[in-house]
């Protein structure tokens, strides 16, 4: 399993998940893993989007947000899933379509190669669509879409 994250400027880091992922494994990537990478290549002022998975909306989780002054995207908890990053793991399970790997080592170094060789021009077109996406889901009043 991995955790992984892009914005409009660039591919952000892809960060390798080991068993299962519960709300302080989950702090740790956003403390050490997004947030650098954010303020590095996004600044300070920047809206992060997740879904609503028990972990992301746990009271642990929400106080590190509000702690470190990061913007929340609202999610419905009924909302279709149009998570961009959705699409780039589509995306990348293409890009490694019959790539196979002899363990897990070799296996995340084939991710995290693929992940940061998907080009700006897949982020644009996808970020593009967003509004269109959204409209639809308007447009359906929440029921399923093309999408």
């Amino acid at each position: 399993m991995v955790w992984g994250c892009f914005s409009s400027q660039g591919m952000g880091p892809l960060r390798r998940i080991v068993g299962i992922m519960d709300r302080f494994q989950y702090e740790d990537i956003l403390e050490n893993t997004m947030r650098p990478w954010a303020l590095q290549n996004v600044g300070r002022a920047y809206v992060f989007q997740q879904d609503n998975d028990p972990k992301h909306t746990s009271l642990h989780v929400r106080s590190w947000f509000q702690r470190r002054r990061v913007d929340l995207l609202e999610w419905p908890s009924q909302s279709p899933d149009l998570n961009p990053i959705e699409h780039m793991w589509e995306e990348l399970e293409r890009r490694l379509s019959g790539v196979r790997a002899t363990n897990a080592d070799q296996k995340f170094a084939q991710l995290e190669a693929a992940w940061m060789a998907i080009p700006k021009s897949v982020i644009d077109k996808l970020l593009d669509s967003m509004p269109r996406r959204c409209q639809a889901v308007i447009d359906s009043r929440g029921y399923a879409t093309k999408y």
